[in-house]
């Protein structure tokens, strides 16, 4: 009867710790899966914040080359009326001797 009653009690206990073992794995393998969810939605947002920075910056730079664009064209035509006025004015100074 003891061996019988030792016997019960072992095997109460083995299958009492693989059911702790189970139930570890398995909250193991649920707070992994969760990790890995938080992990691919932050690299997500990530991703869509790296890609609106990319889009904004690409704008902005796009503004900028056009106000480029603009101020050369006027600093071009100021300076061509500056030459025009000069040639005019020296054509006159001339024609006045």
């Amino acid at each position: 009867m003891k061996k019988l009653f030792i016997a019960f009690s072992a095997l109460s206990i083995l299958l009492a710790t693989t059911s702790c073992r189970e139930t570890t794995q398995e909250k193991t393998e649920d707070a992994a899966e969760a990790i890995g969810e938080d992990v691919e939605h932050a690299a997500k947002e990530t991703g869509d914040a790296i890609e609106s920075g990319v889009k904004k910056t690409g704008d902005a730079i796009e503004r900028g080359a056009d106000k480029i664009e603009k101020a050369a064209e006027n600093a071009e035509r100021e300076t061509k009326e500056e030459i025009h006025e000069e040639v005019h004015e020296d054509d006159h100074d001339t024609k006045n001797y």
